[in-house]
């Protein structure tokens, strides 16, 4: 029988994963070990993961995170006031799929920002789609689009990520055109989109860096009050 014929459809109907899977049956020439419909089924799930691991590099891509880690490299331990069961319970992203908020506290160095990437590793890995910035650069970017007339679109995609990962909170007191930034960005994914928030200031800091009561009410009220806090605790993870 001729196969070349059924590997150049597959090509070009772009069914890479099943067309590499069929070559690899071909090649080992094993086609006689499969039933019909084992065969189908391992060319089908070929095709899956080949789909899926090439989503999940794009996602892992575009999200950019600080640190290349996943939840299995997060060290759970009562001096890092890290409980397992909370760690377990957002492992399997339920709480972006219904618009929940993460704050994650602590001292300089004790992993906020490694905590971050890993939980928006675990997101893409559920198919999630995440941007993660720093919080000085993306105000100072999205002031300076405001400039070039590319405002609205930066905020429509900050607006379409399923979760939005604002890291380094409160290094500096926001302006006003910051904080009313911020306030955008928070009233849009309110109870639709996640925002996880790692900084060093406690919750009742908060209102002091933001600045403006009137504006830090309202930017609390749509955060604070709606999200799980993590507060981490323990001396530098640098320092091992």
């Amino acid at each position: 029988m001729n196969y070349q014929s059924t590997l150049d459809k597959m090509r070009e109907m772009k069914l890479k994963g099943m067309e590499r899977a069929f070559s690899s049956v071909l090649d080992s020439k094993i086609e006689k070990q499969f039933s019909p419909d084992e065969l189908i089924s391992y060319l089908i799930d070929s095709e899956w993961d080949d789909r899926y691991n090439r989503k999940l590099k794009k996602l892992l891509r575009t999200a950019k995170f600080r640190y290349k880690v996943n939840f299995a490299d997060i060290e759970i331990s009562k001096s890092r006031n890290l409980n397992k069961d909370t760690i377990l319970r957002l492992s399997d992203c339920q709480w972006i799929n219904k618009g929940e908020s993460i704050i994650i506290t602590g001292a300089t160095g004790v992993g906020k920002s490694f905590l971050a990437s890993a939980m928006g590793h675990q997101a893409c890995l559920n198919e999630y789609k995440v941007l993660y910035f720093n919080c000085i650069k993306i105000f100072n970017t999205l002031k300076m689009s405001k400039a070039d007339g590319t405002y609205m679109r930066l905020m429509e995609k900050i607006k379409r990520q399923d979760l939005l990962i604002l890291d380094d909170f409160g290094l500096e007191l926001l302006d006003t055109t910051s904080r009313l930034i911020f306030l955008e960005i928070l009233e849009d994914r309110y109870q639709v989109k996640s925002t996880l928030i790692t900084s060093q200031l406690p919750l009742i800091k908060w209102h002091e860096i933001i600045g403006e009561p009137t504006i830090a009410d309202a930017i609390c009220d749509r955060l604070v009050n709606h999200s799980y806090k993590i507060e981490l605790k323990g001396d530098s993870m640098r320092k091992k």
